[in-house]
């Protein structure tokens, strides 16, 4: 029984340690804002939550860096936002705020790159491209256009304008090629804690995308969803030791579904 015991120990320690690895893992970079459709009889101030954080767990928040750039695209003109950007703090870590005022109609791809984030459970860096789509005035042009990043998400859908239940459909690409077979985790921001977590592979979906790197998601309750792909980079970096280490690259875009009334 003493032996029993023992091993039964050993076993515990072992799924507590796949089960903390597994959650850092579920990293997501947020870019939210206020409203994603802005209209002539509405605000048109655009406020951003920019958090490092786990959506559907509420937490923990994550310590973020100076981000590279930030930036949004619009009638193929790209405008430099980093300005805009305002550090706080949430739960005592280090997130950011920004505002924007829409003034023409059409489409804007907001992005982010953060600064790469030393995740030590998973001994890499982690950098996020994230973007989100805000339209402005009603006129439909641009949601579709990709901005540059290195690893990029472009919608199939409009995303924008969903109803709860809509199925969302994207394209993996990094360097500008679709990337098979790429492997995307989905998750909901779950603000206060409103959905309950039944078992651990309910916090993050996990989807695959088909040989030409396109994927679908049928959103199964209004409010914010983000998809993820993470992919490998080519080269490394340096970790806060000064040590050489693999870096993940996310492709992350943020979209809302409403319920119909």
């Amino acid at each position: 029984m003493k032996g029993f015991r023992v091993w039964a120990i050993l076993g515990m320690i072992v799924v507590t340690g796949l089960a903390s690895a597994g959650g850092a893992e579920a990293h997501f970079q947020e870019l939210i804002p206020s409203t994603n459709i802005v209209t002539a009889d509405g605000s048109r101030s655009v406020d951003f939550s920019i958090v490092f954080t786990h959506p559907m767990e509420g937490g923990p928040v994550m310590e973020m860096g100076i981000p590279t750039q930030f930036f949004v695209v619009s009638s193929g003109v790209k405008t430099d936002l980093g300005e805009n950007l305002v550090a706080e703090k949430k739960n005592g870590k280090t997130a950011y705020k920004a505002s924007y005022t829409v003034k023409k109609p059409g489409d804007y791809v907001f992005a982010i790159e953060p600064a790469p984030y030393w995740e030590p459970a998973e001994q890499k860096m982690i950098i996020h491209y994230t973007k989100t789509v805000v339209n402005g005035f009603g006129e439909e042009e641009g949601w579709s256009e990709d901005v540059g990043f290195p690893v990029e998400i472009t919608p199939l859908v409009r995303p924008y304008g969903l109803w709860t239940g809509n199925c969302f459909r994207g394209i993996v690409k990094k360097n500008g090629r679709p990337v098979p077979f790429a492997e995307i985790e989905v998750e909901y921001k779950n603000e206060e804690g409103r959905v309950a977590i039944p078992a651990d592979p309910y916090i993050t979906q996990v989807i695959m995308a088909d040989q030409n790197g396109v994927f679908s998601y049928t959103m199964p309750r209004e409010g914010w969803w983000s998809f993820a792909a993470l992919i490998d980079g080519d080269e490394s970096l340096k970790n806060p030791a000064g040590k050489d280490v693999d870096v993940e690259l996310g492709a992350l875009i943020w979209v809302q579904c409403v319920d119909m009334k």
